[in-house]
C-alpha cells in the first residue's frame, strides 16, 4: 500500500463524487484518479522516474500539483516543491541541493530556465501549461503504453515529499516527510475538523507550504471530501468561493483573516456554509478570532511546522472550551513535550523548548546529518520554539524559533538576509530583526555596519538583497549604525536590536 491508494479506494466507493473543483471545471475521483496513473506512467516512462527520484514543481496551486504528489507516492518518488516567491537563485540552490530528477513548472516561472540550463544541465523539463525549451509539455507526455505506474517497492515507509526551509545557517534544509507522515497528519486532521467525506475544503493557501497541501487538502482527498482550489489568495475570489462553493472549511494565516475582515463584503458575505476555519503560522491575534466568532464560524487553532506536516497541536471542533490563547492539546496521533536544555520534561507552567514525537514528524534533512541530528533525539523533535503548558496539558506558545521572523505567513530567517547583506563589499557587519507591522504581523529590518570609507546608501543595499532575495525577505528599513550590542563570545544580541523597534539604531542614523 502507498499513500495513492486512499485516492483509489475513494474512486472505487464513490466514482462520481467531487474530488477537485478549480477555476470552473470539476475532477470526479475517477477523473483525479485516471490523472494519477497517467502522470505516474508519464513520469516512469517518459522520464525514467525511479523509486527515491526527486521531482520539483514550481506552480500556482492547481490539480496536477495534487496529481504529481499523487503519482509520487504510487513510484516511490519524492515531491519538492518549490517556493514561487523565491528568486531564481533561492530556487536554483534547491533544485541542486535535491538533486531533482525533473523540474515541471508553469510557464510565468520560467525565470530559473536560464539558470538551470547552464548550471543544472541534467535536469529535465516539463511545462504545466507550455512546452520549455529543450523540455516537453506535460499533457504532451501523457500516453496509454501499457505500463503500470506504480513501483511493487513503494510503500508508506518512502519518503514522499522534500519541503524547504529558512535555516538558521543562512541556507534552507530540505525536511523530508515519508509517506506514512501524511497518512497520520491527515488522522490528525479528520480528528481536528471533525472531517467527513460530507465535508469541502476551500484551499487558498500555497501548496508549496505543507500547511497548505496538508491542514485541509491532502486530509479532505484521503477523506473522501472535496476541495475547491484558488491559484493563489485573494480577498475577492475568497468571497466569490464562500458564496458560491459553500465551503465548510478553509485555512487561512492571519493576514489573511485580517484582509478578509478589513474588506467591503465581510459583513454582506454568506458565511453560513463554514462549519470551522484553521488558522496557525504564528501568533493568532485575539481580535481576529473573535471578529469571525462573532460572525458565526469558529476558528481552530493548529501548532506545527514543516517537520511536523505541519499538524502537532491543535484545538478540536465541537471539543471542551480552549482557554484563551491556547494552541490546545497534542494531536491524536503525536506527542508533544515541554523539556529543557538536556530534553528532561519540565512540569506546568514552566516555559521551555516545546518538542513533539510521532509518525507524522520528518525522517530527516536531505543530505544534513549534523542539522538532523541537532533536531531529532530519541525521536524527538526539537522545535527551537518556547512555550509552556497548564496541567490539563494545554499548549501556550511564547515565541517563534529564535530570531525568527514570520510575514504574513512567510517565514524569514535572518541569518538568510544577513548572509547577502555581508555579501555586499561595503557591508562590516549586519543584523536582521522583525519590527511589528499592521498588515503583515511582522516586517524585517535590518542595522547595518558600514565599511571604512564606505558611502552605499540604503537604496542600493534593498537593491542589492532583491537581487538575491525574494522580495518579502528584503529589509523594509536599513539603519546604519557605529555598533552592534554582542555577547561576551561575540555574538549579536538581535533581542536587544528587536527593543529598539523602529527607533535608529546604537549610536548610528536611520535611513
Amino acid at each position: 500500500m502507498d499513500l495513492c491508494t486512499l485516492i483509489e479506494r475513494n474512486a472505487a466507493y464513490a466514482p462520481e463524487k467531487a474530488a477537485i473543483h478549480f477555476e470552473g471545471q470539476t475532477l470526479s475521483y475517477a477523473d483525479f484518479n485516471r490523472r494519477i496513473e497517467r502522470v505516474s506512467r508519464a513520469l516512469e516512462g517518459q522520464l525514467g522516474v525511479e523509486r527515491g527520484d526527486r521531482i520539483a514543481i514550481l506552480s500556482l496551486n492547481r490539480p496536477d500539483y495534487l496529481a504529481l504528489l499523487y503519482a509520487c507516492a504510487r513510484l516511490g518518488a519524492i515531491l519538492v516543491p518549490l517556493n514561487w516567491r523565491l528568486a531564481a537563485a533561492e530556487q536554483l540552490f534547491i533544485l541542486s541541493d535535491s538533486g531533482a530528477k525533473v523540474l515541471v513548472l508553469e510557464q510565468s516561472f520560467d525565470a530559473v530556465l536560464p539558470l538551470l540550463t547552464r548550471q543544472l544541465p541534467d535536469t529535465s523539463l516539463v511545462g504545466l501549461d507550455f512546452a520549455p525549451l529543450g523540455g516537453s509539455k506535460l499533457d504532451d507526455l501523457l500516453d496509454e503504453d501499457g505500463r503500470d505506474g506504480r513501483n511493487p517497492r513503494a510503500d508508506l515507509t518512502c519518503p514522499l515529499l522534500i519541503v524547504y526551509t529558512s535555516g538558521t545557517t543562512g541556507r534552507p534544509k530540505g525536511a523530508v516527510l515519508r509517506q506514512e507522515a501524511l497518512l497520520w497528519n491527515g488522522v490528525m486532521s479528520q480528528h481536528m475538523h471533525d472531517l467527513t467525506s460530507a465535508d469541502h475544503a476551500l484551499t487558498v493557501l500555497p501548496l508549496f507550504h505543507v500547511g497548505g497541501l496538508n491542514i485541509q487538502t491532502t486530509p479532505s482527498l484521503h477523506h473522501g471530501a472535496t476541495v475547491t482550489i484558488q491559484s493563489r489568495f485573494t480577498p475577492e475570489a475568497t468571497f466569490d468561493s464562500f458564496e458560491r462553493d459553500r465551503p465548510t472549511l478553509a485555512a487561512l494565516v492571519p493576514a489573511m483573516m485580517q484582509a478578509l475582515t478589513n474588506h467591503p463584503r465581510w459583513e454582506s458575505t454568506d458565511l453560513s456554509a463554514l462549519k470551522a476555519i484553521c488558522t496557525g503560522s504564528t501568533m493568532v491575534p485575539q481580535h481576529l478570532v473573535e471578529r469571525f466568532v462573532m460572525r458565526g464560524v469558529p476558528v481552530l487553532q493548529v501548532y506545527g511546522s514543516t517537520e511536523t506536516c505541519p499538524i502537532a497541536v491543535y484545538t478540536k471542533l465541537g471539543g471542551d472550551l480552549v482557554p484563551e490563547g491556547s494552541s490546545g492539546l497534542p494531536g491524536l496521533c503525536c506527542e508533544a513535550a515541554i523539556i529543557d536544555g538536556s530534553g528532561s520534561n519540565l512540569p506546568p507552567g514552566t516555559p521551555g523548548e516545546i518538542a513533539v514525537r510521532g509518525p507524522n514528524v520528518f525522517y530527516e534533512y536531505w543530505g544534513n546529518q549534523r542539522a538532523t541530528r541537532e533536531a531529532l533525539s530519541n525521536g524527538w523533535y526539537r522545535t527551537g520554539d518556547i512555550g509552556r503548558r497548564d496541567a490539563d496539558g494545554y499548549f501556550w506558545v511564547h515565541d517563534r524559533k529564535k530570531n525568527l521572523i514570520i510575514s504574513g505567513g512567510e517565514n524569514i530567517y535572518p541569518a538568510e538576509v544577513e548572509r547577502v547583506l555581508m555579501g555586499h563589499p561595503d557591508v562590516a557587519e549586519c543584523a536582521v530583526v522583525g519590527r511589528p507591522d499592521p498588515r503583515w504581523e511582522e516586517v524585517p529590518i535590518a542595522y547595518v555596519i558600514r565599511r571604512p570609507g564606505a558611502q552605499i546608501e540604503a537604496e542600493g543595499l534593498m537593491a542589492h538583497v532583491q537581487s538575491q532575495l525574494a522580495r518579502f525577505k528584503a529589509p523594509r528599513e536599513i539603519i546604519f549604525t557605529q555598533e552592534l550590542p554582542k555577547t561576551a563570545l561575540g555574538k549579536v544580541q538581535h533581542f536587544m536590536l528587536k527593543e529598539v523597534g523602529t527607533r535608529s539604531g546604537p549610536n548610528g542614523d536611520s535611513n
